[in-house]
Formats: structure tokens, C-alpha cells, sequence
């Protein structure tokens, strides 16, 4: 068996360019742009390409991006005093703060500083209840790209087995509850977990985000699984490998993610779909429907 390649790039321009469409729509009715703000600390090399990357989509979309940089040495209360004005900003939908922040500061505190309702990365705790909960709100954005490429791949998930590896606040704890959401039956596994082969081996849907090079072998799938690898590694030559091993996942998987080109992309064009439904959501509108 040789894998289907799942094209996360394809995907996710077919969605940006839903998601321009609509923010053309929204700005035609509300008279204004949708907004999206993202705030920059200090001069980490990655997140400046994720920052450039996120606002020359913005503009892309038709929605109106803000950048606001603030220098590595800035102290939390800058940062806070920051969020909130735009909390109080009518002309921005949605927040972004990047992560990782300077060591001296609380994440915690600014991510919990943010507008719930302007939350896009979904990372405040009153959007992780809502999800726990099953109540609308923003999901963050990486398990909810996951879980688009999965449904457009398989279709109904209903009693399917699903194992999550990664407990993170980012990606593994939302996607089980995406899944879970989806009537899957969902293990949540970690680089601790024992017998971790045995576990992988009954899952038809494989997330991998544990943040380790190729940790997830080929030869632990079950035959004809679903794999969706979210991590990305930089390896000692340069080049990049997700958490699974590709080459040998992809003789036993039915389908696979590359790295890169797989979940990278529905990030970002998940970002900007928040971002549109906090705009139509704060004017009063109703969201567009299939997004």
C-alpha cells in the first residue's frame, strides 16, 4: 500500500478563498473591513516568519491586518495595556497574541487578558470551556485545520478510532475534544504513554503532536489508518520531518500529511476563518454558513 498524499496547501487555499469572498461580503455590509490584529514580542526568528506569513494573508482576504511589535525587553504591563486597547478597538474582530513570549512573561495572563469573544487562536480559558462543553466558540486553529482535512478525506467520522498523541493546550487536548465532537472514540496518548505501538496500532485516525522527530513508526499503524502529522522538527542537516516517519507510515497508511505542506497551511487559513466570524459575530450578522 502507498498512502494518499492529503494536499494541506490545496485545502487551505480553497478556503482562503472562500474566506475572501465572504470578508468581501462582509465589508459591502458592514462598511467596514474585518480586523484582525497580531502582536509581535520581541525578535524570535520563526515567529517573525509566522507574524509576515499571517498578515500578508490577512491583506490577501480582503480583511484589514494590524501588526503591532513591541521589543523583547517590554514588560507585561506594556503588553496588557496593549490588549487592552484592543479590546476596546471597534475596528478589530480579532486578537492574536504570537507565541512563545519572552521568558519574563505570563502567557497565561496575557492570553487570558484577551476579549473571549476577539480570542481567534481559541487559546482563552472561556473558549477551551466552550469547547469542552460543547457551546460555540473559537477552536484553535491547528486541530481545527486537522479536523477539516480529516472530514474532507474520510467523511463521516461517527465510531471511528482516533488516538491523539499530544496533550498540549494547542493541539492534542482540542483535537480530542474535536473529535470526540465528531462521535469518534478518542485516546489520548503522550511520549510517556506505555506500550504506545500497541495503542497507535488500533487507531483507523493517528494525530500525531508530541513534538518529536519521527517518533511514530510505520510498522505501529494499523493498516489503512489516517495519519495527520502536526509536528515539525528541524533536523541537525536543515531539512524538516514531522513527528511520524513518513517513509514507513506511508507504505501501511491509506492516507498521510506531508511535512511541510500538510497541517501548516489550514492554520493560517484557519486564522483568518475565526477572524471572519468574530467580525460577523460582533456586527450582529450571521456567520456564513460551510466555513
Amino acid at each position: 500500500m502507498t498512502a494518499r498524499i492529503i494536499d494541506g496547501r490545496a485545502r487551505a487555499a480553497a478556503l482562503r478563498e472562500q474566506v475572501g469572498t465572504h470578508a468581501r461580503a462582509f465589508a459591502a455590509a458592514a462598511g467596514r473591513p474585518a480586523g484582525l490584529a497580531v502582536v509581535l514580542v520581541g525578535e524570535d526568528a520563526a515567529s517573525a516568519v509566522y507574524v509576515r506569513s499571517k498578515e500578508r494573508a490577512t491583506e490577501a482576504a480582503g480583511m484589514r491586518g494590524q501588526v503591532h511589535r513591541l521589543p523583547a525587553d517590554a514588560t507585561q504591563g506594556s503588553l496588557l495595556e496593549l490588549v487592552e486597547r484592543l479590546n476596546a478597538d471597534a475596528g478589530v474582530d480579532g486578537i492574536l497574541v504570537q507565541l512563545p513570549l519572552p521568558p519574563h512573561m505570563d502567557a497565561d495572563a496575557v492570553i487570558a487578558a484577551i476579549d473571549p469573544d476577539k480570542d481567534v487562536d481559541g487559546f482563552h480559558p472561556v473558549n477551551a470551556g466552550r469547547l469542552a462543553t460543547g457551546l460555540p466558540g473559537f477552536v484553535p486553529c491547528t486541530p481545527l485545520g486537522c479536523l477539516m482535512l480529516l472530514r474532507e478525506e474520510l467523511g463521516d467520522l461517527s465510531g471511528l478510532d482516533a488516538v491523539v498523541i499530544g496533550r498540549s493546550n494547542i493541539v492534542g487536548k482540542p483535537m480530542a475534544q474535536l473529535l470526540i465532537g465528531d462521535s469518534c472514540t478518542v485516546t489520548v496518548a503522550h511520549s510517556r504513554t506505555r506500550d504506545l505501538g500497541q495503542v497507535v496500532a488500533r487507531a483507523d485516525i493517528v494525530v500525531a503532536a508530541v513534538g518529536r522527530a519521527r517518533m511514530i513508526r510505520g510498522e505501529w499503524l494499523k493498516p489503512g489508518a489516517t495519519v495527520i502529522d502536526v509536528g515539525i522538527n528541524r533536523l541537525p542537516d536543515g531539512s524538516l520531518a514531522g513527528d511520524v516517519d513518513f517513509a514507513s507510515a506511508a507504505q501501511v497508511a491509506r492516507a498521510i500529511t506531508p511535512v511541510p505542506g500538510g497541517v501548516g497551511p489550514m492554520t493560517i487559513a484557519c486564522l483568518l476563518r475565526n477572524a471572519l466570524m468574530a467580525a460577523h459575530r460582533r456586527e450582529g450578522m450571521t456567520p456564513p454558513a460551510g466555513l
